[in-house]
């Protein structure tokens, strides 16, 4: 559901003055989708959701993405004379944005009588269908099958096929069952909430000196408050939910009461929640920004260029309103480390007219940007700890064009270049088989962040554009871009985890082999070739082939760290092959696809009115291709990711993919008067 409604006013004073306010609301409600492995699209195709389930004959999504954030902005126009105009502004947006989500540890507190000591009883399996249990490659797993497992893949292939979507039915009647048990939920729907406020104050100025020079500047200021939280959306059927981690008892690597751990909130143990109440993590984060900017532009008859330059100062500081069972005291709640960025810019460029046919353009750039709040803390939700050795993020950009213009033929020939240097990148998921864990965990897996630093890579190639009036009414039309994007270093890598709360695991040399592999996010080449035809009796239609190459999937950093190598004793295993683990870890290269999309309309005139209509198809031939995807870490060494993805009925942790859409079409109707 999308909705939106905007309202614009201005009020001009005199010639010199005038004020306008704009404000808009565009709420929006969609239920999304997620990453699939290769096994679910064979049994139930591209077009297969697992979040959705049939609730009273109705579907529902368990994944809700909701978004409520009007902004208001004031403008004051200030025209000082001919050659000086500034423009000052002030916004505020405020609102929310969730996503919801499952929630399966829902528990109910057990006091021992005789002893005091508490327990926490409950929890279920992960109700997800494609939890990688629900498939029959589960069954088939181990080398030689019996024939108990082929009944039980055969009976898990129909149950799949049939159904594979969010048991609803199962969750509501696993609530009703607890009503006699004290009517705590073990399922709730969470929502993962963000509540922002954000203040924002530009001014604007532009000086003309001469009638070949002019200067821009600007000075802005933003502050955001954002607080982030867990809220009961749903209790799907139960009265209340107990506010403690149920995995808490699982942990090996930590000594104490475990019913101290699973507190989401030590200062408010074992509380029930309701519908509405925050709970599970609760924290805000406070960024401010401060930056300036100026430019010089110089336009003479055949050459134009500028120069510009920026400053500005980044800050974040996130402040717990819970104290976290596993990281107590100042590590959660209260305010944190302030973190500090300096961010600066320097540009240039030039456009030169050789004629009025032949045009060049250059333009560079280097920037320092702040690192995103995301990728600055290891794990927000429970602790303040930030990313060790988190920076600012440098981006160096160059592009030089080659322009031509004529009656017939237009075009534009583009080498390109950005190159970046010490990102980081924050990761949640889990995993089995870490080596380096104290020897008192037997198990060696963990729900882990992933947290990657001085991540550098590149972006290089050539995208050109063409069009041909070839006749008065038909003009044909190429585009394309050849580029290669590449990773080139070797970041460091280190995991944390509630499991081993005060240690950052790392393996060998601490550093992951990711150079030269290639960055996921698109394809690296498309090229394109179509027509548009526009009758003189008003209706037009344009075909367009777009050919995509070059795209693969997002590498694992643990899968390509020594942890790899190693066993679980920390030793290297003992039949480890460097050609058989080149062959594990190659970079998937997804499949070329090719997109057939068609646009037209028609239009009359009727009367004083015109009338008329738009219309889209895209993908016209239905074609079946993968947007993007992601190397699962669940398996994460040598023996293991090697035997899974060899499994002879197929892996149970195989990469996950995005299929894009198949066949979608638009239509628009207009009355113009």
């Amino acid at each position: 559901d999308a909705n939106s409604i905007s309202l614009s006013v201005e009020k001009k004073f005199n010639d010199k003055h005038s004020l306008n306010f704009t404000g808009f609301y565009a709420p929006n409600r969609r239920g999304m989708g997620t990453a699939v492995t290769q096994e679910a699209v064979d049994l139930k195709g591209i077009e297969y959701n697992p979040n959705w389930g049939l609730l009273n004959g109705e579907q529902r999504n368990s994944r809700i993405r909701k978004t409520e954030e009007p902004v208001f902005m004031l403008n004051h126009y200030w025209n000082v004379d001919e050659k000086l105009s500034i423009n000052t502004n002030i916004g505020y947006q405020f609102g929310f944005f969730s996503t919801t989500r499952v929630d399966n540890g829902g528990t109910r507190l057990f006091v021992d009588p005789n002893t005091g000591d508490q327990a926490f009883l409950g929890g279920a399996r992960n109700p997800n269908p494609i939890y990688y249990q629900n498939f029959p490659s589960y069954f088939l797993r181990d080398a030689n099958p019996t024939s108990l497992d082929y009944q039980s893949a055969f009976l898990a292939r129909q149950e799949f096929q049939n159904d594979g979507q969010f048991p609803w039915n199962d969750v509501y009647f696993s609530n009703f069952l607890n009503q006699g048990r004290g009517g705590n939920s073990t399922y709730a729907l969470q929502a993962d909430r963000v509540e922002d406020k954000m203040v924002m104050v530009n001014s604007i100025m532009d000086y003309s000196l001469s009638d070949h020079m002019t200067l821009n500047g600007r000075l802005n200021y933003r502050r955001l408050n954002s607080e982030n939280f867990g809220q009961i959306e749903d209790l799907l059927g139960g009265e209340r939910f107990l506010d403690v981690d149920f995995f808490a008892e699982e942990t090996d690597l930590l000594t104490g009461l475990s019913s101290d751990l699973a507190q989401s909130d030590l200062r408010n143990p074992n509380r029930t929640v309701q519908e509405g109440d925050r709970y599970n993590y609760n924290y805000k984060v406070d960024a401010e920004v401060f930056d300036g900017f100026l430019q010089s532009q110089f336009q003479f008859k055949r050459l134009d260029f500028y120069a510009g330059l920026s400053f500005g100062k980044t800050t974040y500081q996130r402040t717990g309103f819970y104290e976290n069972g596993f990281f107590p005291g100042n590590r959660s709640f209260g305010p944190g480390e302030e973190l500090d960025f300096t961010t600066y810019a320097l540009k240039t460029g030039a456009t030169y007219r050789l004629s009025g046919r032949h045009v060049f353009t250059l333009n560079a750039a280097y920037f320092q940007n702040a690192p995103t709040i995301q990728n600055s803390y290891n794990n927000a939700r429970q602790n303040g700890d930030v990313v060790e050795g988190i920076t600012e993020v440098k981006i160096q950009s160059g592009d030089l064009s080659y322009i031509y213009k004529s009656p017939i033929l237009s075009g534009r020939v583009t080498g390109f270049y950005a190159g970046f240097q010490d990102e980081s990148d924050v990761g949640f998921y889990y995993t089995e088989e870490l080596t380096g864990l104290p020897s008192s965990n037997n198990q060696n897996n963990a729900f882990v962040q992933e947290v990657m630093t001085g991540i550098d890579r590149s972006h290089y190639g050539v995208e050109f554009g063409v069009e041909a009036q070839v006749l008065p009414t038909l003009k044909l039309k190429a585009a394309g871009s050849f580029g290669h994007y590449i990773y080139e270093s070797n970041p460091e890598l280190y995991l944390t985890s509630q499991n081993f709360p005060e240690m950052k695991l790392r393996f060998g040399d601490g550093k992951t082999t990711m150079k030269d592999l290639r960055v996921p996010g698109g394809p690296e080449r498309v090229f394109q070739f179509g027509f548009e035809y526009r009758d003189p009796q008003f209706w037009n239609i344009g075909v367009t082939t777009n050919h995509f190459f070059n795209s693969f999937v997002s590498p694992s950093g643990l899968l390509r760290s020594d942890n790899f190598a190693l066993d679980t004793d920390g030793i290297v295993f003992n039949d480890y092959d460097e050609d058989i683990a080149r062959d594990i870890l190659k970079q998937e290269k997804f499949d070329d696809y090719m997109l057939v999309n068609l646009i037209g309309g028609k239009s009359w005139r009727v009367g004083d009115y015109f009338v008329g209509f738009f219309a889209v198809i895209n993908n016209i031939l239905d074609q079946e291709y993968k947007t993007g995807g992601f190397e699962q870490s669940r398996t994460s060494n040598f023996r293991t990711r090697g035997e899974d993805l060899n499994r002879e009925n197929g892996p149970l942790f195989g990469n996950r993919y995005f299929f894009g859409f198949g066949t979608t079409y638009y239509l628009s109707t207009y009355i113009r008067f």
